[in-house]
């Protein structure tokens, strides 16, 4: 059924057919208008769930830590801080291979505190084990929540998910959005049935000591999933997802008018819908501009990403993410995949939008232009050059 939804509200109605029995998060802007829509669902029994109210981001973590390991299928959903404050507890969850669904509300971290959208909260995650997948629009959140459980909890993976979308743009901006029917979510998902759990009939330990004998072995095995296995299975559940809901919108990349492109951009999230109007335009004037929209980000899908590049002259990657010292993260992945290869293409980094700053479509043919120039690793789009280094000095 189609419906004219705020994004949090549409997140929160995938999550409740779903069916998770324990929910547990901490309120954080932008992320509260989900757990606020899941605690009124539960309050009104239309859900019949565990919602856990906690102190704080590191036991909301926790809570769905310990649900998964009792073999029942969890929820959470936080941003920025939260997600930083998070972090011990989700490296754990990983590492005890617990597939625990979490939505991040991207949002820039402090310090300044700063409340709008970037992508730094969830790439500073990047290492930590989990699948991680960027929407752009509030149809690709809905569904990445339903197939990211299903990735997550296949007894091949068992390993979290992350599903990122773009603070206020996405969480707080409205758009018509297919909710499935609860009889198709059940025929796609079926209920959690872990291979393991905690149970006091048939006894095991998790997340023990790991000297340095077993330790790089369960680093391994996490990278062995996720680099063959996930990547294997993502097109598998994506293609199961639309012979029942008639869509496909998960995928390891998405291409747009790449074909005979000779400029390719790259990007992840929300922007894409901007660099896709800057392209038809560009295209109406004759220059031939692509774009290549990264879904899933972990694992990274080297070989798609390699494929489709090689074959521009020139690539622009746009990025909501600085590695402060370095350069951008997605950039430097992709430059990566071209090292030592011959008539690969010039690859150009560019960081747009900290802390929410605009990326209008004038940015977007900005970039198209200085991509055509001499290669460069690393610009700051739309900077204020008014302000100077004494202006952000603390006397």
């Amino acid at each position: 059924m189609k419906k004219f939804l705020e994004g949090s509200q549409a997140v929160a109605k995938a999550v409740k057919l779903a069916k998770p029995g324990v929910i547990s998060a901490y309120p954080i802007t932008p992320q509260t208008h989900i757990v606020e829509g899941l605690a009124q669902f539960v309050a009104d029994g239309e859900l019949k769930s565990e919602f856990v109210n906690v102190e704080s981001e590191h036991s909301a973590a926790s809570a769905v830590l310990g649900a998964e390991a009792c073999g029942v299928r969890s929820f959470t959903a936080t941003s920025s801080q939260g997600l930083i404050l998070m972090s011990e507890v989700l490296f754990n969850i990983a590492g005890m291979r617990l597939p625990v669904m979490l939505v991040c509300a991207n949002r820039a971290l402090s310090a300044p505190i700063n409340i709008w959208n970037d992508h730094q909260d969830s790439i500073a995650l990047r290492d930590s084990g989990w699948i991680q997948f960027y929407a752009e629009n509030h149809q690709e959140v809905v569904d990445f929540i339903l197939q990211g459980y299903k990735i997550g909890e296949n007894p091949k993976i068992m390993l979290p998910v992350m599903v990122c979308m773009d603070g206020y743009i996405l969480t707080h901006g409205m758009e018509v959005v297919d909710i499935p029917s609860q009889e198709q979510v059940d025929k796609f998902l079926p209920p959690y049935n872990p291979p393991y759990k905690l149970d006091i009939d048939n006894p095991l330990s998790l997340g023990l000591l790991g000297d340095p004998t077993v330790y790089m072995e369960t680093r391994y095995a996490i990278q062995d999933t996720l680099n063959n296995d996930v990547l294997k299975l993502i097109p598998q559940v994506s293609s199961e997802f639309e012979s029942i809901f008639g869509r496909r919108t998960l995928k390891l990349v998405e291409t747009y008018k790449t074909e005979d492109a000779e400029v390719i951009l790259v990007a992840m999230g929300s922007v894409a819908g901007t660099i896709k109007d800057v392209i038809d335009e560009e295209r109406s004037k004759g220059k031939k501009v692509g774009l290549l929209k990264i879904v899933t980000y972990r694992p990274f899908p080297k070989e798609e990403v390699f494929n489709i590049l090689k074959q521009a002259s020139r690539v622009g990657v746009i990025e909501k993410a600085i590695s402060l010292g370095s350069d951008g993260p997605l950039y430097t992945e992709i430059s990566a995949l071209f090292s030592g290869e011959k008539n690969s293409p010039q690859i150009s980094g560019f960081i747009a939008g900290l802390g929410g700053r605009d990326i209008t479509e004038k940015t977007i043919q900005t970039v198209i232009e200085l991509v055509k120039g001499k290669k460069t690793s690393c610009i700051f789009m739309d900077l204020n050059k008014e302000l100077l280094w004494e202006d952000f000095r603390v006397i």
